[in-house]
């Protein structure tokens, strides 16, 4: 009975084996496809990437713009804030040198007056407490207007400047060498750290 079932158990496995091989078959064939598939180029991926480095490329293109302009907008405003700045310096400097013009021309007849007092006590021959106190008076008052920044403006023989003269009168020169200079003064001109504060009043020689 045993060698009756031998070729019984045979076609058996062959029969297995068979249908084994046409399942391998059915499930490899959806591989094969698969990696066809995969192996084919993507034209809408690349298309997709090329657009999208082009709107980057864009779109730094467009923040470089801007932060340039925004550079150049800077720099303006640096260069009138500077500007602005060096002004506001030079305005206040100048202020504090002139801060006191309007009580000084105010006190410019005074000096005036004390200055021609101090010529008559000196040209007096016999001069007295009175004249002494006079002369000393004008010289302390000249000196602390000094210490101010007062100048007197040279009038007398020097060339005739509308900038620091005022011309009360012209007369004839007696000497060709002297035409256009200042030949009398008639009141002191006067500067407060450079600038002019009172005109020399002049006679001016043609």
């Amino acid at each position: 009975m045993k060698k009756k079932e031998k070729p019984f158990v045979e076609k058996e496995k062959k029969t297995v084996s068979a249908e084994e091989e046409q399942t391998g078959k059915k499930q490899s064939s959806p591989g094969t496809e698969t990696e066809q598939g995969d192996a084919a180029p993507d034209d809408s991926k690349t298309a997709d990437t090329e657009d999208k480095i082009a709107e980057y490329e864009q779109t730094i293109e467009e923040l470089q713009s801007s932060l340039e302009e925004s550079n150049d907008k800077f720099l303006r405003l640096f260069s009138e804030f500077d500007n602005y700045r060096k002004r506001v310096t030079k305005e206040r400097i100048e202020l504090s040198k002139t801060a006191a013009e309007g009580v000084i021309t105010a006190l410019l007849p005074v000096l005036d007056d004390l200055e021609r007092a101090s010529q008559m006590a000196l040209e007096k021959k016999e001069k007295g407490a009175d004249e002494e106190g006079i002369v000393l008076i004008y010289n302390k008052f000249k000196s602390i207007l000094r210490q101010k920044g007062i100048e007197e403006i040279p009038s007398e023989g020097s060339p005739f400047d509308t900038d620091y003269h005022e011309a009360v009168t012209h007369i004839p020169a007696d000497d060709e060498r002297h035409k256009g200079q200042v030949v009398e003064e008639i009141r002191k001109g006067y500067l407060l750290n450079g600038k002019v504060i009172r005109h020399a009043r002049v006679v001016v020689a043609n």
